[in-house]
């Protein structure tokens, strides 16, 4: 990313998806079919993938989050464990890691039992040991990739 208007761009629409053409041709300092164009063009190349709402966990009924390392317990065995446990809907990310694990997966279930019968659910689906950090609080998430500040 060389140009400064597009990272301009990034940085105003990942702050806020729902922003207007004329919000962001204000933030650019673009007209706004100068604005339209230049997105297109970002999401025809893949740089803008999509747009999505954020939504209160709490508010929907899961307001226990939790980090699982999941390790093979045969390492022989297929590393298919991200196709295994993709119907598993408590699961919002997995993530193939370093260190002694093999995945990081990040999940929100309502309750404490629901947090046991899941790593229940992934150690069998899986064949995987498990460990498991509950979050207590989020001080932040969903920050934007590009900001403001590192725009050349």
């Amino acid at each position: 990313m060389d140009d400064s208007v597009d990272r301009a761009i990034l940085a105003a629409v990942s702050r806020d998806g729902r922003a207007t053409l004329a919000q962001l041709s204000d933030a650019v300092g673009l007209s706004v079919s100068a604005v339209q164009s230049r997105l297109k063009r970002l999401e025809t190349r893949g740089v803008i993938t999509g747009y999505r709402a954020v939504v209160d966990p709490e508010q929907v009924g899961t307001p226990l989050s939790a980090f699982i390392e999941i390790t093979p317990l045969d390492p022989a065995q297929p590393d298919n464990a991200p196709e295994l446990l993709e119907h598993l809907q408590a699961i919002e990310a997995c993530h193939s890691i370093a260190g002694d694990a093999s995945y990081m997966l990040f999940v929100r279930v309502p309750s404490p039992r629901a947090l046991e019968e899941l790593v229940r659910d992934i150690r069998l689906e899986a064949n995987v040991s498990t460990r498991t950090t509950v979050v207590l609080q989020t001080y932040y998430e969903h920050r934007p990739i590009i900001s403001v500040e590192n725009t050349p």
